[in-house]
């Protein structure tokens, strides 16, 4: 098996609104949707010291609604949305939405591909619409997929 480069790497547009960051995973497919796709999401969307998420429920199937709830800079939050395409393992495509907030959802992609030793997992999050979120959203997804690569490189061992 290759070397896997388990940091992560986040990238803002500032003029379209999009973040697009990404991972190498040292595990299949399969295993990394299960962590996209299930509660194991409160162990790793994560950016230590910033938010903390501590709840999680979906209903993984096109149609379905998850929503998650945590702490960010101390305040209690909640984010929701529904699953646009599911197409495990090899896609998920979800909106995102802070619970009560104006305004349209953004959309997020995971995109999974195998690789020579594992999975590079590639996020595109769209239509972030404040600037400012957009650099804080991408630290938030690369220190979540960080978290990521920690707990499944433990479990793959």
């Amino acid at each position: 098996m290759s070397e896997i480069k388990t940091r992560a790497r986040a990238v803002a547009d500032l003029i379209d609104g999009r973040i697009v960051a990404s991972v190498e995973l040292a595990t299949t497919p399969e295993r990394v949707f299960q962590a996209l796709a299930s509660r194991e999401i409160v162990d790793w969307w994560v950016n230590p010291g910033v938010f903390d998420t501590r709840e999680w429920s979906g209903d993984v199937r096109v149609g379905g609604q998850w929503r998650a709830s945590g702490i960010a800079r101390g305040q209690p939050y909640t984010l929701e949305g529904k699953f646009l395409e599911v197409d495990a393992p090899r896609k998920l495509v979800q909106t995102w939405h802070l619970a009560g907030a104006p305004g349209t959802p953004s959309t997020v992609t995971y995109l999974l591909e195998p690789i020579d030793g594992g999975t590079r997992l590639t996020v595109h999050h769209q239509d972030i619409v404040a600037p400012d979120q957009r650099s804080n959203v991408g630290a938030g997804w690369r220190s979540s997929f960080d978290r990521l690569s920690e707990i499944l490189s433990d479990h793959h061992k």
